[in-house]
């Protein structure tokens, strides 16, 4: 197959022209951000079973005419593991590109085990092992040779194959439209917003600070993200998480008092170093804004763990009777948070709700009974007991 190389407006118009024809298109991007807060967008990669381009964002400046037919909401958009993709192309458009079609959200339901790599699939569907011989490219460097060009093309060709083999599975099993919630999620906007104020909730470790600490913490995370975009460096470049840690341990409120704590360099402490101390005290001064401790699996006593294994078995028996793995479809944890009460636990959404979380729902509100027979369990409608006068 020819690869065609984008890297003109008369090109980029004809590539435009085939897009509109398409019910749908593979997609890529290459980026780089290494250096950068926001990822610096080197190549775009389109496929269909018949052609593939690779065009240069870094050669056209206006890629408005791509755009345009690439959010038709005609053409489904299919990517592998695509948030860093939708960001991309969220930060350039402000709009989210829809339908798309995720092959790692997928391919769960086909046996694979959640989350499964590119490469993986690729082996699995096609029997064929991917080159690693330009994982550490440089994509923002010009010209890109030949060799760079075929293996930056490669994914979206073995990408249109999966995505048939997989849709076609996918269909024969039922399971193609279980799929629609999980996909919709990812058009959701608030997935690509990067809020400063809401930075600590990344910060591991957070659930072990209180009172001013914490308060201190999620005042330095906001800063810290605040500047990095202005300045779009990594966040780490300009201040690591165990750097947050120490100066909500050690509370200074001077620039001397700050310059004695040895993680931190003379050119944070130079460029910063008041900004720092103010937020410090601003901190000791304030509540911090609550841990949400909503879903956090608690202690549980021996009735909730008797309920957890009634649980586990009938996620087992489903599982068998799908050909997946069990924690695939739901893991202890996640039968914890819906013990819980916790409504964001992933049993609930999507095709794992349609497959057994439905079923679980109803076990824990007394709609459905629990049948044991010697070698298989079954739910049925509960039938109230009557009333003893």
């Amino acid at each position: 197959m020819i690869i065609q190389y984008i890297d003109t407006p008369e090109k980029l118009a004809e590539l435009c022209q085939s897009i509109k024809n398409e019910s749908w298109i593979a997609l890529d991007t290459e980026f780089l951000r290494e250096k950068t807060y926001y990822p610096k967008f080197c190549l775009l990669q389109i496929a269909t079973p018949e052609w593939v381009a690779c065009v240069d964002p870094l050669v056209l400046r206006d890629l408005t005419p791509l755009f345009e037919v690439l959010y038709d909401e005609n053409i489904t958009k299919v990517l592998h593991a695509c948030r860093q993709d939708l960001e991309i192309f969220y930060q350039i458009t402000g709009r989210v590109m829809a339908p798309v079609f995720d092959t790692q959200i997928a391919a769960p339901l086909l046996g694979f085990q959640e989350n499964p790599g590119y490469a993986m699939l690729v082996s699995s569907f096609l029997n064929v092992n991917l080159s690693k011989a330009h994982t550490r490219t440089d994509w923002s460097e010009r010209p890109l040779n030949q060799d760079q060009i075929q293996y930056a093309a490669d994914d979206v060709i073995y990408l249109c194959k999966i995505y048939q083999k997989m849709t076609a599975q996918l269909e024969k099993l039922g399971r193609l439209d279980w799929l629609k919630q999980d996909f919709e999620i990812l058009t959701d906007p608030a997935l690509y917003q990067i809020d400063p104020e809401q930075a600590w909730l990344r910060i591991r470790g957070k659930n072990k600070l209180t009172g001013r600490q914490l308060s201190i913490v999620q005042l330095l995370a906001q800063w810290r993200e605040m500047t990095a975009q202005q300045s779009n460096r990594p966040r780490n470049w300009l201040m690591r998480d165990d750097i947050l840690f120490e100066l909500a341990k050690l509370q200074p409120v001077t620039v001397a008092e700050l310059a004695k704590i040895r993680q931190i360099n003379d050119g944070l402490i130079r460029r910063h170093g008041k900004v720092l101390c103010d937020l410090v005290k601003q901190g000791r001064e304030r509540a911090p804004t609550p841990l949400n401790e909503k879903g956090r699996p608690g202690k549980k006593g021996a009735r909730q763990e008797a309920v957890l294994d009634v649980l586990t078995a009938v996620v087992r028996i489903r599982s068998e009777e799908n050909a997946l793995n069990p924690v695939i479809l739901a893991g202890r944890k996640d039968l914890e948070r819906l013990l819980d009460g916790d409504p964001e636990t992933p049993v609930l959404h999507g095709w794992r709700y349609s497959m057994v979380g439905k079923e679980l729902e109803g076990l824990l509100q007394g709609q459905l009974a629990l049948r044991i027979s010697p070698d298989t369990v079954s739910l049925t409608p509960s039938v109230a007991m009557p009333v003893a006068e």
